[in-house]
């Protein structure tokens, strides 16, 4: 468990070593639409810039921004990290990290349950859902943001809402969840970060530095201001308290991170992005296997479909040429075995048909 004295955040030594070792964990891209005000390319293209050793891409409840990053990463040799950030209706605020494929798999299928469960543009996840579709298998790894203290200041039912949420974390991902701790230079750091060091112990959960990012440079912070006044649907002198207080939601400097976290938080995050191996390369599109009848393989029903067509085409008999371009089209599909796309297309166009669907 990684737990530390309480640091003062402007007083940590800075060498060549901590600058480099980070990996960000928590990070928003313009695929979180109306939140992040940078696209997935040049998240990443800043991250290998800053000598970050990873970063994981976790728009909510959507994969859509990681296939412009994996793009963009394998073009920079940089290490990406697929993952999902995911508000409950009970308010638990995670983000999950797919470590191989099984992970990947679960973390879409979680995905598509709180999509499907809600109105489109929005989803719907209760603590159930997390926990019947994410197991007891080590294949995914969860960071738990904790509810921020109003003005810095933490109440009873603050205080409360933080043990029941830690106490579920703990006995539901013991062993592959953290709490991940956000210090983004608004006054509270040191409180927050002595409050989060006391329950990580008490809950014997471990603690890894993130930095909730929505931008890749600063600079981004009028843009996201913007976007954040569009998404309330008022003017942006009207925003107020929706806005966020500063600028550090971005891309930060090793050298900054290595003064506001305590060295044993920011090496937690390397440990936790050395256990992720999945890459989107690792994908290939599943046909479903329905479409194949009982007893025949793709390549024999795709004949006997092709067969059954060219008879009703020409009942006399295809041309000799016919004939050749026929056989010549099925050794290419099946050499690259794409006879379950055409098997796809064909049940497709057949229920349309037989339900009076132009096709």
């Amino acid at each position: 468990m990684t737990t530390a004295p309480i640091p003062d955040p402007e007083c940590h030594p800075i060498t060549p070593v901590q600058a480099a070792e980070y990996a960000e964990l928590h990070c928003v891209s313009s695929f979180t639409f109306l939140r992040g005000a940078s696209q997935p390319e040049e998240l990443i293209a800043r991250a290998k810039e800053l000598g970050y050793s990873a970063l994981a891409i976790t728009d909510e409840c959507s994969v859509a921004g990681v296939v412009r990053a994996h793009t963009k990463a394998k073009e920079l040799d940089f290490k990406l990290i697929v993952g999902a950030e995911f508000r409950l209706v009970c308010g638990l605020h995670l983000v999950v990290l797919a470590l191989d494929r099984a992970g990947y798999g679960r973390l879409c299928r979680l995905i598509t349950r709180g999509r499907r469960a809600a109105e489109k543009g929005e989803y719907q996840l209760e603590r159930r859902d997390v926990t019947e579709l994410l197991g007891e298998a080590a294949d995914t790894a969860l960071l738990w943001l904790p509810p921020r203290p109003t003005g810095g200041k933490e109440g009873a039912s603050v205080s409360s809402r933080l043990q029941d949420e830690g106490m579920w974390v703990r006995e539901q991902f013991s062993g592959r969840a953290w709490i991940a701790v956000e210090l983004l230079r608004d006054g509270t750091e040191r409180g927050w970060l002595a409050r989060l060091s006391e329950l990580g112990t008490a809950l014997a959960l471990p603690l890894v530095a993130t930095g909730d990012v929505h931008l890749h440079v600063r600079a981004r912070r009028r843009l996201q201001d913007v976007m954040t006044a569009v998404r309330c649907n008022v003017p942006l002198s009207e925003a107020g308290w929706a806005l966020y207080p500063n600028g550090e939601r971005y891309l930060r400097e090793p050298a900054r991170l290595a003064k506001l976290y305590p060295p044993l938080l920011l090496a937690e995050s390397l440990r936790i992005a050395a256990q992720a191996h999945f890459s989107l390369d690792e994908l290939r599109y599943e046909y479903p296997r329905e479409i194949v009848p009982e007893g025949e393989t793709p390549t024999s029903y795709l004949r006997k479909l092709t067969e059954a067509g060219a008879l009703r085409r020409w009942p006399a008999g295809a041309a000799p040429h016919v004939r050749k371009l026929i056989e010549h089209e099925l050794s290419l599909i099946a050499d690259l075995e794409y006879e379950p796309y055409f098997l796809t297309v064909h049940d497709i166009v057949r229920y349309a048909r037989s339900q009076q669907i132009l096709c």
